[in-house]
């Protein structure tokens, strides 16, 4: 991603970890992955946008608040509240939402939830469809990157193409 200028396709790794990597590097948990799951179908392309969902909800109202118009969200969140995890995502998704009124979100990646928030498909699912901001907005789920093991990097501000249909496909250029 930082070496060459090239289009980057990303996939679904076959495991994943949440463990804490730091402290022993030799004895690691690696659980299978489902791999990446479309919440709504569709394609769309635009800047790249996003990190951590609680810390870009701090700079609303803000100078450092990005501008949000013909995005992608690259969105997640870490596991510290645990089993309503659901809950406090949506909340803060809402908020972001409110503050992107008008702005023409053109679809959302969202970093694979950590084991112990409990979130199945179902849980996200109902996060997304209750929005009505997102009924027309491809929209996918457990991507490699947040607070689990490995991570993709994607440029912000960057550029992505999305396709959501029977598979999953993105491709990240800088």
């Amino acid at each position: 991603m930082f070496m060459k200028d090239e289009k980057i396709l990303i996939d679904s790794s076959d495991k994943f970890s949440d463990d804490s990597w730091f402290k022993n590097q030799e004895e690691r948990n690696f659980i299978l992955n489902e791999g990446m799951k479309i919440i709504n179908k569709g394609q769309a392309e635009g800047k790249i946008i996003g990190g951590n969902l609680c810390t870009l909800n701090l700079l609303q109202g803000t100078e450092y608040m990005p501008d949000l118009e013909n995005s992608i969200l690259f969105i997640e969140d870490d596991g510290l509240v645990g089993k309503v995890f659901n809950k406090e995502f949506d909340r803060n998704l809402q908020s972001l939402l409110h503050c992107a009124k008008n702005k023409n979100i053109k679809g959302i990646v969202v970093g694979r939830a950590e084991s112990n928030c409990d979130m199945t498909y179902e849980k996200w699912a109902n996060i997304f469809k209750n929005k009505k901001e997102l009924v027309n907005i491809p929209i996918v789920i457990n991507a490699n990157f947040g607070h689990t093991t490995p991570i993709f990097t994607f440029p912000i501000g960057g550029y992505a193409k999305i396709e959501f249909n029977k598979e999953v496909k993105i491709e990240i250029q800088d």
